[in-house]
């Protein structure tokens, strides 16, 4: 049976969805990409942006979400954390 997500997996999904198109990505897009629902996702990003690890800009009456240089230092810490469990066989 699949465990369910953690916190810190939806959170490094979010922001590698966010990196997989380039940096910057409309709210529906993130929604479907990291597999949450929109209250989730809202949850999720009002957090993200208070801690400073992606922000919210508008441009040419659209909405989009970049992460910032504390976003993807995260992300890369997130993938050395999962790199050492797997290296001990967690």
């Amino acid at each position: 049976m699949e465990r369910k997500r953690s916190r810190i997996d939806i959170i490094h999904d979010m922001i590698i969805s966010i990196q997989k198109k380039g940096g910057k990505i409309k709210p529906t897009h993130l929604m479907y990409k990291a597999n949450l629902s929109y209250n989730q996702m809202n949850i999720y990003l009002e957090d993200l942006i208070e801690k400073g690890m992606i922000k919210k800009i508008e441009e040419k009456n659209s909405v989009y979400f970049i992460i910032t240089e504390k976003g993807y230092d995260f992300a890369q810490k997130i993938i050395e954390m999962k790199n050492f469990e797997e290296s001990f066989g967690l």
